[in-house]
Formats: C-alpha cells, sequence, structure tokens
C-alpha cells in the first residue's frame, strides 16, 4: 500500500463519477434515475477505498502515511502533497461515510436538476476529502476554499424559500475570514521559505509574527466552526438547506475549522495559542451556554438542531486549547460523534418534513402511536446528543472535559452546564414531537418509515453505538498523533520560557 496512490484514488473517484454523470444523456426521467445510481455507487465504492486507510493504518508509526507527493507550482516550490496522520484519517472516513448516506436521503426528495445534484455532492466529497489529506498549505486553501462552491450552489439552488439569502450569507462569512488567511499563509511562505505543512509544523516564527498570524487564521476557522458570535450564518444555511445539505454541513463543514485549528494553530503557533487560550475559552463557553438557551427558545426543529451544534463544537474548541492529550482526544473523538449524531437528527427532521412540510414542533405530537420505528432511531441519536454513557457523544465529552480539568477547573465546570441544558433542550423536543396524544387527524395516516430511510439510519445508529461502547479502535489511531502535537507543544512553551529567564 505504501506505493499506491491511495490517497488520490479516494480524493478524485467522486470526481471521475461526476463526471460520468455529466455526460449523461436521454429524457429527463431516465437521465435523473442514471445520475442517481451513478453518484450512489460512486461515493460507495469510495467509502469501501477509504476504508482501507484504516486497516493499513500503523498506529506504531509516527508521522504521515500514506504520503504522496510531486512538483506542483516548481517555481515557488509548492507541491501536490497528500497524507493522513491519526488526526486527519478518520475525517476521511466521515466524509465518505456521509456523502452515500446524503444521496440516499436525497433519492425521492430532489426531483429538480436531479443530475446537477449529485454533480455538486460528488464534486464537494473530493473537495473535503482532499482538504483532509493536503500536506501543502497552498494545496489545503485551494481545497478549503473550494468547498464553499458547491455547497453555495446546493444551498441556493435546492434550498427553502430564503435560500439565496441564506446562501450568500454562508459564503460572505467564510469567505471575508479566509481572505485574512490567505495573506497569513503569504506571510508564512515569506518567513519560512515553505508551504509544505510537516516542515511548516517544525518552523519556529518570531513570537510577535506568530500573534498576527494566529489572528489571521483564526478569523477563518471560528467562522467555520462556528464560534460565537460569528455563528449566525449557521441557523440560515441548515433551516434553508435541503436535508442532505444540512447532514454535510454539520458532519463536516463544521470540522473544517477545528481541524484547521489543530493543524496550523496549535503546532505552528505554540506562543500565541498559549496566549489567546483565554479568549479560546471565555468565547466556547459563552457558546455552550448561550446557544443552548437559544435552542430551548426554538419553535423551529431544524434551528434547535443547529443551534445545540454550536453549543456542541464548544466543547471542541474548549478541548483542543487545553493542549492535553485527553482534552484533543476527546475533541477529535467529539467531532467525528457530532458528525454522525447531529447527521441523523437533520436526517429525523428531514423524514417528517417530506410527509408534513412542516418543522414547527408545535404541528407534532404522538409520533410513536404511527411511527414506532422513527421514535426508536430519534431516540437513540436524540439520547447520543445529550451524551448518555454508552452513546458516542458521552465518550468525546467526558475526555475534552478531563483535559480541560486538568488546565482550568472553572472553564470545565462552566463548561459542564452545557450537558445539563443539552439534555434539557434534545428531551424537550423529543415529548413534543414523539409523545403526548395523537389529536392532529392529518398526523392520523402518517407511514412510518420506507426500507429506503432505514437503510440511512442503520449504519448511523450501528456508529453511535460502537463509538461509545468500544472506542479503543478509534483512540488507539489517534494516540500518536495527538501525543506527538501535545509533546510538541509542551516543547516549545518550554523554548519560550528559557529564552524568557535568559533575557531577564
Amino acid at each position: 500500500m505504501t506505493d499506491f496512490p491511495l490517497l488520490s484514488l479516494v480524493t478524485f473517484l467522486p470526481l471521475i463519477g461526476a463526471v460520468f454523470i455529466l455526460i449523461i444523456r436521454g429524457d429527463e426521467a431516465v437521465v435523473a434515475r442514471n445520475a442517481r445510481w451513478t453518484a450512489v455507487w460512486t461515493s460507495g465504492i469510495t467509502f469501501l477505498m477509504s476504508l482501507l486507510l484504516w486497516i493499513n493504518f500503523d498506529t506504531a508509526k509516527a508521522g504521515f502515511q500514506f504520503v504522496e507527493k510531486s512538483e506542483w507550482i516548481a517555481g515557488f516550490g509548492i507541491a501536490y502533497h497528500m497524507g493522513v496522520d491519526g488526526i486527519s484519517v478518520f475525517f476521511v472516513l466521515l466524509s465518505t461515510f456521509l456523502t452515500p448516506i446524503c444521496v440516499i436521503s436525497a433519492w425521492q426528495v430532489i426531483q429538480k436538476r436531479v443530475k446537477e445534484y449529485m454533480i455538486a455532492f460528488l464534486v464537494l466529497e473530493t473537495l473535503m476529502v482532499g482538504m483532509f489529506c493536503a500536506l501543502d498549505i497552498v494545496l489545503f486553501y485551494v481545497f478549503f476554499e473550494g468547498v464553499l462552491i458547491p455547497m453555495f450552489l446546493i444551498i441556493g439552488v435546492w434550498g427553502g424559500q430564503r435560500r439565496v439569502y441564506a446562501a450568500f450569507k454562508f459564503f460572505l462569512y467564510t469567505l471575508t475570514g479566509s481572505v485574512l488567511m490567505l495573506i497569513a499563509i503569504l506571510a508564512v511562505y515569506l518567513a519560512a521559505g515553505t508551504t509544505d505543512v510537516p516542515t511548516l509544523m517544525r518552523y519556529t516564527f518570531p513570537q510577535s509574527m506568530q500573534l498576527w498570524l494566529w489572528l489571521a487564521f483564526f478569523a477563518s476557522f471560528a467562522v467555520k466552526v462556528p464560534m460565537w458570535p460569528v455563528h449566525t450564518w449557521l441557523p440560515d444555511a441548515h433551516v434553508e438547506a435541503p436535508t442532505a445539505g444540512s447532514v454535510i454541513l454539520a458532519g463536516v463543514l463544521l470540522k473544517m475549522g477545528a481541524y484547521g485549528f489543530i493543524r496550523f494553530s496549535v503546532p505552528m503557533f505554540p506562543y500565541a495559542t498559549e496566549f489567546f487560550t483565554p479568549l479560546i475559552y471565555t468565547l466556547s463557553v459563552v457558546a455552550i451556554v448561550y446557544t443552548s438557551l437559544v435552542a430551548l427558545a426554538q419553535t423551529d426543529m431544524k434551528k434547535l438542531i443547529a443551534y445545540s451544534s454550536v453549543a456542541h463544537m464548544g466543547f471542541v474548541t474548549i478541548g483542543i486549547f487545553s493542549v492535553t492529550v485527553q482534552g484533543l482526544a476527546g475533541a477529535l473523538f467529539q467531532m467525528l460523534s457530532h458528525g454522525i449524531i447531529s447527521g441523523a437528527l437533520f436526517l429525523i427532521v428531514g423524514v417528517v418534513y417530506d410527509r408534513m412540510h412542516s418543522r414547527d414542533i408545535a404541528r407534532y405530537g404522538g409520533l410513536v402511536h404511527r411511527m414506532p420505528l422513527y421514535a426508536l432511531f430519534f431516540m437513540v441519536f436524540m439520547l447520543g446528543s445529550v451524551g448518555l454513557p454508552g452513546t458516542s457523544g458521552f465518550v468525546g465529552e467526558f475526555l475534552v472535559l478531563v483535559g480541560v480539568f486538568q488546565v482550568n477547573t472553572w472553564v470545565a465546570l462552566l463548561a459542564s452546564t452545557g450537558i445539563i441544558l443539552g439534555a434539557a433542550y434534545m428531551l424537550w423536543l423529543y415529548r413534543r414531537v414523539i409523545f403526548g396524544r395523537l389529536t392532529r387527524d392529518d398526523l392520523k395516516d402518517i407511514l412510518d418509515l420506507s426500507p429506503r430511510e432505514i437503510a440511512m439510519f442503520v449504519p448511523l445508529l450501528a456508529m453511535t453505538l460502537w463509538m461509545g461502547i468500544y472506542p479503543a479502535p478509534f483512540l488507539a489511531v489517534m494516540d500518536g498523533a495527538v501525543t506527538g502535537l501535545v509533546d510538541q507543544h509542551k516543547a516549545a512553551m518550554a523554548a519560550v520560557q528559557s529564552l524568557s529567564v535568559a533575557g531577564r
């Protein structure tokens, strides 16, 4: 496997499927059917190929694996450099895992411009996978920004009534922050003379320069997470996006900012990371508490889950900037867990929206009497979001709190209130929608899950329980990269302290 270009195959295979869909000809019904099948087969094969990354990953080996490198822009030393480590490999798997589920979820829902919709999703998959594999900072930026284009189209073309407004708000928020990151990338290149990520991770930038570079990268990553107060684009984007768009937005795109913090901010700018950690803690705690309270006040199911995503990602940023082994491992695990559970919850909302064309919580009630299977799946994902032991949500939040407790007891205490508030709004949502009397006449004929919908939920349910009951296979892969990052940060801070003592 060392000589086989597996990463390039996993990255660009969806693009090949998109080209096949592009050349499909015939009447509208034939084109739509062939586009759907091509997309599901392409994304399914891509997922199976990506599993080879996990199967062949050497947990005893430090550094990046499956590395591919060739000249790209030779005059500037910019290379096509790809590789994964214990931090990035699972995000590749998360992207390839959710994409076929998204394609299946849109099988009957999307009836117009099906060909273009499937092309957009396959292009989006290529860009997501490429971003997590890129080991050249310019190549990373190309994939990082390229994701905006298909997501903008998915929201703007196939979204709800305010889709154009939501699409432009999403695009402008994320692009504005990324312009500052582009300037920072140029500064990094001029200072270090390279765009190679492994080399930059070992390069020591001047302390004053680190502060400005960290802030420039923060401007982009904070919007993508999204952190409070630059989170306001997210509820609009989720509400207006089609169900599959919301799944991939919450499942993968929100992880891009947090991944950027881990890959760039913490290892490249250790002094600035330490300096700005109190700021991150403050914004994250406010996000956890404030957006949880806002979620409690929502009447729209999608908005409630959207605000809960901001709160859950607050745990992620706290774990990352604790720079402890438990905190970082918990943040990574929480990102994977949130990608699966939040994606499942948006699909749960999409199921009843497809039947009743309403996301109003007050519109429902007593669905357990007509949709017992739906109520069962909803219950497991709801409890996973709450963080019940035995589900994936518990492991990530527990490790984050353990890691943060080691460095700041108050932050751990304040963050833990988010668990209580999370239980409040999720249990409130579940009670209102599922339990009670079935009083509305139009709900008395509502149908339970179809085989296609069961096929969507079963793998998500299996992952939620597997990660919660037996997390060891996931944590074992992360351990080497996480431990190396923490050791590197400690060594860098020790060097800074020794210099400051010598200066005195």
